[in-house]
């Protein structure tokens, strides 16, 4: 009776981890922040990668954004959907994969005025190399990856 149970208690576990879907925005294990802390307005405004501060954070689908400054944090307030990355921030090449990975805020592209992020400088060498038949195939798999 012992053995019935544990496996029950055992096979419960596996299944319920393996049904849990993955958080629509990217932050790392026991993060709230997303992207990392870096700020998405300057992206479009510097055209670099700029780490945000505490003191100029929002909340927005349940995660933390930092910006760099005030104007910043209010343009992502009026706009957020226009500043926040594909994909929820995670790495763009993965998602055209099917599949999701963690991004690097230093390996960035805004392609037709949107922010795409990288797992790192070779994949997202690779990404560029055919940016807009991966933007095709990661928008068909968004977000159903997530699942």
């Amino acid at each position: 009776m012992k053995y019935i149970i544990k496996l029950l208690v055992i096979s419960s576990l596996v299944f319920s981890f393996n049904s849990f879907a993955k958080d629509p925005i990217y932050t790392g294990y026991f993060s709230s922040e997303a992207v990392s802390g870096y700020d998405t307005v300057a992206y479009f405004t510097q055209s670099k990668a700029v780490k945000g501060l505490k003191k100029f954070t929002y909340e927005y689908q349940g995660e933390d954004w930092y910006f760099s400054n005030s104007q910043h944090l209010a343009l992502f307030k009026q706009a957020p959907e226009k500043y926040a990355p594909q994909y929820g921030g995670y790495c763009a090449f993965a998602v055209a994969k099917n599949d999701t990975a963690s991004s690097d805020p230093t390996q960035w592209t805004i392609e037709d005025g949107k922010l795409y992020l990288n797992y790192n400088a070779d994949i997202k060498q690779q990404w560029l190399a055919d940016k807009l038949n991966f933007i095709q195939k990661a928008d068909q798999n968004w977000p159903h990856v997530l699942n």
